[in-house]
């Protein structure tokens, strides 16, 4: 099916959940994955041994270097919504691509999230629910933005089933991301906007959601893992659509 963007948003809009307290969102903001301790201590610790020899120019290469894999690897709290109605984004990055799309015979909307190099890469999941297969499947390194990318490129697909029904989302390998990370397991339990995984080094995130999803962002949208609602269960939409119904009646009564 050909791109579309989501429809004029009126109410209600797209909205990022943010943390109480400037001082929580500063502490959350140091918060690192693992990784960022093995891709950044080692040259942490190389480059000021450099310095000590008085080898500037190598020594802060590789404290920047460091400095970047700290940066990369931040893992900062988000303020996650606790309406069951809401779907939340997997991921932080710009919404590049809505589309119609079937999932096992079911038709749905797949909305693409790609991941600039300094964007947050630890996903997360968008919804809570039984997690009921994880399916590595290897392929090509195509660019993020490529539009073959969400069907050729090495991936993990997630299959989430929740009190609302099931949804997929996708951690997709791109040309400098070369290594998608699951930290969960099948029939393991999760939290909305609990951690499920890393990509390394930029690429794309797509997440599938039911038909009747009333979607929340548009292409071009910059959104955040965890804390940003893309859309609500079709269950909203269709109480929603008649509680409007409700009211039209009374008003012309």
């Amino acid at each position: 099916m050909d791109v579309y963007r989501a429809r004029a948003r009126t109410a209600p809009e797209m909205r990022t959940l943010r943390a109480s307290s400037p001082a929580i969102a500063v502490v959350s903001s140091l918060a690192m994955v693992k990784e960022g301790y093995y891709f950044g201590v080692p040259p942490l610790l190389l480059g000021g041994i450099a310095i000590v020899f008085h080898w500037w120019i190598l020594g802060g290469l590789l404290i920047a270097f460091a400095l970047f894999c700290f940066a990369f690897f931040r893992d900062p709290e988000r303020v996650v919504s606790g309406d069951p109605a809401t779907i939340v984004s997997p991921a932080d990055g710009k919404v590049v691509v809505i589309t119609g799309e079937e999932n096992a015979g079911r038709p749905g909307t797949r909305i693409s999230i790609f991941l600039a190099i300094w964007n947050v890469h630890v996903n997360r999941s968008p919804a809570a629910g039984v997690i009921t297969k994880v399916d590595y499947r290897p392929g090509k390194f195509l660019a993020a933005w490529d539009p073959n990318a969400s069907k050729q490129n090495e991936q993990n697909v997630f299959t989430l089933a929740t009190a609302n029904g099931s949804i997929e989302f996708k951690q997709i390998a791109g040309l400098i991301a070369r290594r998608v990370v699951s930290w969960k397991k099948p029939l393991e339990s999760v939290a909305k906007g609990e951690r499920i995984g890393l990509v390394r080094f930029g690429s794309r995130v797509d997440l599938w959601v039911p038909q009747g999803s009333e979607l929340l962002v548009k292409v071009g949208d910059n959104v955040h893992g965890g804390s940003s609602i893309l859309a609500h269960w079709p269950t909203r939409t269709a109480k929603s659509s008649i509680e409007a119904t409700f009211v039209a009646a009374e008003r012309q009564s």
